[in-house]
């Protein structure tokens, strides 16, 4: 069977220690992009992927280039084991919209690990400038969920799949949230251990800084259609792509909407890229009917390659 097939990147998050350490020391072609990355960055961070500690992996000026790195390492291994790799449009979860870019061409990879560095940064800075949380609200409809992030006065921030929504905000004003939340029916309302207010009003300053980095940089137009997370549809020309990543830093992911964007477009195998597996399980909650690989260590690339191989 011939599949329509969608990548899907990692976002922020998905990191965990030791992430890309297998596929480094089996593939020398990937221990060269790790090599390659240090040199471009100016820093060891295939240490802090395979090594961590955990507290200086999850800053997010690490984090971000780490997820990036190891997401594109997994993508280009696919394409090398697989004789015959195709991809017809690409998606990622915030951080991973930039993985999703580059894939299609749209940065060269040299660029578009800078930008997870310097995005990181600019967030980084911006949440240290303010007191922000993030929340995951389980099993209250986004109308419902609307009307108490009004009333608490905070964002909301990742619409991930049926049943799963992040709010974000000031700290006190997001548990004040969950607690509302809760009370209009909310099966649970957990806050998450991040560093600060993502995609709210309180990424606010990084903004134009994302926007100024992106004006210094050349685009090309996108290979395959990249959907981006703001209005969950295809990017267009380089002009609007900077302006779409940088209002995607205070501006909701519209997860569930691009993957049934892209369920209603046909696609009908997606592969996920990149550590952990969150986006394999939003896009089951979404459509159980879809058909799902990842590749984030060696058995799952041996996996997926095998997979891809017996369809092409």
């Amino acid at each position: 069977m011939t599949h329509k097939t969608a990548l899907l990147f990692a976002g922020q998050g998905a990191q965990y220690a030791g992430m890309g350490r297998d596929l480094a020391a089996r593939f020398p072609a990937a221990r060269a992009r790790f090599d390659r990355a240090a040199e471009i960055l100016d820093f060891d961070l295939a240490r802090i992927c395979f090594e961590g500690p955990e507290a200086e992996l999850t800053r997010t000026e690490n984090a971000q280039p780490a997820i990036f790195l190891t997401a594109w390492v997994a993508f280009r291994l696919l394409a090398e084991r697989a004789p015959g790799f195709s991809f017809h449009a690409t998606a990622g979860l915030s951080l991973g919209e930039l993985t999703a870019l580059t894939a299609a061409g749209v940065f060269s990879f040299e660029d578009g690990l800078k930008i997870a560095r310097q995005r990181g940064r600019f967030m980084q800075e911006a949440c240290e400038l303010t007191r922000g949380a993030m929340a995951a609200v389980l099993g209250l409809e986004t109308e419902a969920l609307r009307a108490v992030c009004a009333a608490a006065d905070v964002d909301l921030a990742n619409l991930n799949c049926p049943g799963q929504i992040v709010i974000s905000g000031q700290t006190d004003k997001v548990a004040a949230a969950c607690e509302l939340a809760k009370a209009r029916g909310a099966r649970r309302a957990v806050m998450l251990p991040v560093a600060g207010a993502y995609h709210s009003r309180l990424m606010a300053g990084a903004q134009p800084k994302v926007r100024a980095m992106l004006e210094a940089l050349r685009l090309q137009p996108p290979a395959v259609p990249v959907i981006s997370n703001v209005t969950a549809r295809p990017h267009g020309q380089p002009e609007d792509i900077r302006r779409l990543l940088a209002g995607q830093v205070i501006s909701p992911v519209r997860w569930e909407d691009s993957i049934r964007y892209l369920l209603a477009q046909g696609f009908t195998r997606f592969i996920e890229l990149g550590p952990g597996t969150a986006l394999s399980g939003f896009v089951k909650r979404i459509d159980k009917s879809a058909s799902i690989l990842n590749v984030a260590d060696v058995p799952s690339l041996d996996s997926a390659a095998r997979a891809v191989t017996a369809t092409n």
